[in-house]
């Protein structure tokens, strides 16, 4: 076992990381949010990333970014709001809130989302009231929440480090320490460790071709999941389901990354047709809050039952948050065999670990995953099967040993993963 870093080495190191953590700003603005002359960048960012932040925001001048706005967050100011303020107060948004968001949306921005939290920031606060902020955002700033489901507006999700998640996810190691090595890893699984992560990521697109050409191709009715934690679960396909993965488009044809990083090919499911039960994989931390060992009964596409060893009210408040948050908007496939589940890490981020991990999203389903759905009105898509709902939580069930099968509509079955990686790797 090596030495522990002492607090000057470990911020020495830090330091020495500054042309890494440009070139990874620079991915996130040319290649995540693919930013355009002239156009607005919408920066929302912990008041501790601000490093990063600066970096960002000069790489995106440097792109020709004709304004850039940033919104800061502070879990310390997020926890005396929630622990003070009535829950009443959260079930709408703040007007300027509305204005500010729908306004960028309307304008045509792109909004560049980095994520850095502690897990446990809202440990002990009441979960309905994240959920109803949750859940009034998503519905009051509706042309925001449009823009990004219906690919007007390019958008990526990225991590910078906080000191308190560092702790989490390296426990055994001094904070300014755990800190650097969680930049490290960072940068490593968003392969934005090298001299040309640009580069890098262009490869890396090109790996989701095969795997979508596979699943496009054989379009299959359904998938039925098994492993050896209690998984047995059968998931009706929508007749026009595409596999998307990778890259992203806009409407008018700009081509942007939604994670970085990112490892999987993903579609929407038959709001009515899954059956059967799912056990997690790895926990869940949502809205501050972690939810570990739990599973969900399916019937007729709706969850029927739940449990969890630890967060179960999590899940009540997920659920409540209205009838389509029962069911499920998203189906992806990731094999064991990347860069984040080979780390051995748990991130305690739906970031990194939904990508570690085959996982389903309760919520809100894509639109552009199904033929001619971003034409659609949200009524016109639920009859198609398209789940709609004012959320979306991702939950990750990839367990080592987990098999799905692809059935076809003539009952053909194929095998798709076989222990937790594709059939044919």
């Amino acid at each position: 076992m090596s030495a522990a870093m002492t607090a000057r080495e470990s911020q020495l190191a830090i330091e020495g990381l500054a042309p890494q953590m440009d070139r990874f700003a620079r991915l996130l603005v040319t290649k995540g949010v693919a930013v355009r002359p002239g156009q607005e960048l919408v920066v929302s960012a912990p008041i501790e990333g601000a490093d990063l932040v600066r970096r960002v925001v000069a790489a995106g001048y440097a792109a020709g970014a004709g304004h850039v706005t940033v919104i800061w967050a502070d879990d310390a100011l997020m926890r005396l709001e929630y622990e003070n303020v009535d829950i009443e107060y959260f079930k709408k948004t703040p007007s300027w809130k509305v204005e500010q968001m729908n306004s960028l949306a309307e304008q045509g921005a792109c909004f560049l989302m980095l994520d850095g939290s502690d897990p446990s920031a809202l440990k002990g606060i009441d979960p309905a009231k994240p959920a109803a902020a949750r859940s009034a955002r998503n519905a009051d700033c509706d042309i925001w929440r449009a823009g990004l489901d219906f690919g007007r507006n390019a958008w990526c999700i990225a991590g910078v480090p906080v000191r308190a998640w560092a702790r989490q996810v390296f426990p055994d190691l001094g904070e300014d320490e755990a800190l650097y090595r969680l930049w490290l890893a960072i940068l490593d699984v968003s392969r934005a460790s090298g001299e040309d992560p640009m580069g890098a990521w262009e490869t890396h697109n090109a790996s989701f071709e095969k795997n979508k050409r596979f699943l496009n191709g054989n379009h299959f009715d359904a998938l039925r999941y098994r492993s050896s934690n209690g998984t047995d679960l059968t998931i009706g396909m929508n007749d026009r389901h595409i596999w998307e993965g990778g890259a992203g488009k806009t409407v008018d044809g700009n081509v942007f990354f939604p994670n970085i990083p990112t490892e999987e090919v993903f579609t929407t499911p038959d709001r009515m047709r899954v059956d059967g039960t799912v056990h997690s994989a790895l926990p869940l931390v949502h809205n501050g809050s972690v939810v570990r060992d739990f599973w969900f009964a399916f019937e007729g596409g709706k969850v029927v039952d739940y449990d969890a060893v630890q967060g179960k009210d999590v899940l009540t408040h997920i659920l409540e948050t209205d009838e389509g948050a029962r069911r499920l908007g998203e189906v992806a496939l990731i094999s064991k065999n990347t860069p984040i589940r080979q780390s051995g890490l748990i991130f305690y981020s739906t970031l990194y670990d939904e990508n570690a991990s085959c996982h389903l999203a309760l919520g809100k389903g894509f639109p552009d995953c199904y033929e001619g759905g971003e034409e659609m009105g949200v009524d016109e898509l639920l009859e198609h099967g398209v789940n709609h709902s004012n959320t979306h939580v991702d939950f990750m069930i990839g367990a080592d040993d987990l098999d799905i099968v692809g059935i076809a509509a003539d009952g053909t079955e194929t095998p798709v993963f076989v222990n937790g990686q594709w059939a044919w790797e």
